[in-house]
Parts: C-alpha cells; structure tokens; sequence
C-alpha cells in the first residue's frame, strides 16, 4: 500500500468501527426474538472479527499481502460472519464491513466470490432453518443478487482507487527521484562551473603574475654586479606586480571584480597592461581608444581585461614581438578588442587551444560575444573579440 494511502488509513479503522457498534448494538438491543445465547454468540462472532482485523487484517491489508495468510484470514472471518448471522439474521449488516475488508485484501475475482457467499449466507441461513419458503425465494434471494452486484461494482471501484493510488505512488517518487537527480546534476554543474571560474581566474591572474615575477627575477640575476640601476628597476617592477598579485588574491577569494577594475576603469586598466607589458619585457606597446566612449556592464570590462591579460602573457611567451597594437573600438552597437603583434606568428590549424585560449572563449560565450585568433607563420598573431554592448 502506498505511503499516502497508508498515511490516511486510520479514516478505515474509524469506519469499521462505526459499522462494528452499530451491528453490535442491533445485536444486542434490537435482536429480540432469538436467545440470550444466540446473542451473546453472534457479538462474541463478531468481536472476533474484529480482533483479526486488528491483530492480523489490517497488517496484511497495509503490506499489500496476496499470499496463503491472507486468505485464511479472509475466509475465517467470512465463518465468522456466517456463525454470526446463524446465530442473530441481523448481524447481516456487518457486510457494510466485510467487504471492503475483502476487497481490500483480496484481489478482485476471489474477492467477488468471498462477497457473493457472504450476500446469499441469510439466504443459506433461512434455508437451512426452516426450509424452503416464498419468503426465501421473492427477498432473500433477491437480496443476495442485488447484494452481490451492488457490493462488486463498488469492490471494483475500491480496487480501482488502490490501482490508481499505486500507479500515482509511483509516479510520485519518479518525479522524486528525477527532482533529486536534476538537483545533483545542477550541484555537479554548478561545482564544475565554478571550478572552471576558479581555474580561469588564477590563471589569468595569480599564475601570470607569478611569471612575470620569475622573468623579473631571471632578469635582475642577469643584471648583478653589473647595473646595479637596472636590478633596482627590476626589484620595484617585482616588488608591484607581487603588490597587484596579492590585489587579486584577495579580490578572488572575495568574490569581487578584478582589482584593476576596482580602483579605476576599464581603459585605464587596460592601458596599465600595456604600460606593464613595456616595462618588464621592452615591448613597444601602444594603447588606442576609437569611437565615442561608455560605460559598459561590469561583466564585459572582466572579459575585455582578461582577453588582454591573456593575450599579452601569449605574447611574453611565445611571440618574440618588438611591438604590440592593443584597440579598442567602441562602435554603435558593440564593443571590439584587437591585440595585434608583429612576432613570429603560428598556424592556428596546427596549433590547439591551450588552457589560457580556451577560458577566454569560456569567457567570451558567458556575454555572447565571439572571439576570433588570425595568425600566420612569421606574419604576427591578431586576436579580436567583439561583445555587443
């Protein structure tokens, strides 16, 4: 039995024990034309109907149990009853109770046969006490065969509420078990999501900071006990970006913009990456700003950041430029980003994306824009993003 029909069981137990008083006191106070014994027979019938329901029946009812138990019990009390009526022809209306007793227990064509025996058992009763009767014959048997089609149409609509709240049980903790997998799916998505934000963040950031400090260093070892003035240089460069670093670590761990976009604006963090790139590597950087300027969502000035900071750290590594165009260009309805290097340039279709190319797409498909990367052999390297904004 399902969870909800169990959980609402006690409205049967409350019925058959109205049905159970009510045949009782016909028994006891009505029943006035059969003996004291016939009586207290009939209610000690009855009563023990009532002890195997609630001692064996209502545990198999509730346990859905089809098996050789519940039919002993079935056709116990059905002897009870018979016994019962023998004994007192009124306690007839325990049926109100039996039946949805066996309708319950039972599955459907043994229960219609439990139920029609117990519809003709006054009939039998009358039969046997005295006889073969027009009484018999123009009610009782009338009586059982209503009886009997009456009590199947409604054993058959009982059934049909069980059948009904199975399937509706399992439906429901299909829809459970579907809710609890798409609320794990949507953590792990989430959790990945988040991993990959973490991992895109600490490598444009700290782990470029972090190269740009061993580069220095590598730098100002090369410059001991020669130029003292340029491992100076060297020293202030590596002591502000261990500075802007520690700026971002800080405003990772605080879920906050990227530093440089906290103290001042998009432009001039981008011209500062421009300015920096010139400092530490002797590339000729140049920043240029087209089109009338605006403030734009917070989200694209991280992705036009990152895109340069990645682009730049590309160019540090591998290109071996002498000079760097960075433009950004605000146009009517978009924003463009070209970082153009005169280095030596790759075959982009001989080359695959590495982590550093793969979050910037990431990134650039979080704000619907796209990313494009033009490159040839000893022909330099452009990369343009364009953001609507």
């Amino acid at each position: 039995m399902s969870h909800e029909t169990a959980r609402f069981f006690w409205l049967w137990d409350c019925y058959f024990a109205v049905v159970y008083l009510a045949v009782l006191y016909l028994v006891l106070v009505q029943a006035s034309q059969v003996s004291a014994a016939a009586t207290y027979g009939s209610a000690v019938a009855l009563t023990c109907v009532v002890a195997l329901y609630v001692f064996l029946g209502r545990a198999y009812m509730l346990e859905d149990r089809h098996d050789w138990r519940t039919h002993a019990f079935l056709v116990t009390i059905m002897a009870l009853f018979a016994v019962s009526v023998w004994l007192t022809p009124i306690s007839a209306y325990a049926l109100f109770g039996v039946i949805p007793i066996v309708f319950i227990s039972s599955h459907l064509f043994p229960a219609v046969f439990l139920v029609a025996t117990g519809m003709f058992v006054p009939a039998l009763v009358s039969l046997l006490d005295v006889g073969p009767t027009d009484d018999l014959f123009r009610t009782l048997v009338p009586i059982g065969v209503i009886g009997t089609a009456f009590a199947t149409l409604i054993g058959v609509w009982i059934v049909r509420v069980i059948s009904q709240s199975y399937e509706r049980a399992g439906l429901i903790a299909k829809l459970e078990a579907s809710q609890a997998e798409v609320g794990r799916l949507s953590h792990e998505a989430g959790v990945t999501a988040e991993r990959e934000r973490l991992a895109g963040e600490i490598h444009d950031t700290l782990a470029q900071g972090f190269t740009s400090i061993v580069t220095l260093v590598q730098a100002a070892e090369s410059e001991l006990g020669r130029d003292d003035a340029q491992v100076r240089k060297h020293l202030d460069l590596m002591l502000r970006t261990a500075r802007e670093n520690l700026a971002e670590s800080r405003a990772l761990v605080s879920a906050l913009a990227p530093a440089d976009l906290t103290e001042s604006s998009v432009l001039d963090a981008l011209e500062r990456q421009a300015h920096r790139l010139t400092e530490q590597t002797g590339v000729a950087a140049e920043f240029v700003v087209q089109g009338d300027r605006r403030q734009l969502p917070t989200r694209i000035d991280v992705v036009l950041l990152r895109t340069l900071q990645e682009s730049l750290s590309n160019i540090r590594k591998h290109a071996n430029a002498a000079t760097v165009e960075i433009v950004l260009s605000y146009q009517d309805k978009a924003v463009v980003l070209l970082v153009t290097d005169d280095g030596t340039g790759f075959d982009p279709a001989g080359v695959s994306d590495g982590f550093g190319l793969r979050g910037m797409r990431s990134r650039v498909d979080q704000v619907g824009g796209s990313l494009s990367v033009t490159s040839a052999p000893g022909a330099g390297t452009t990369i343009e993003l364009e953001v609507c904004a």
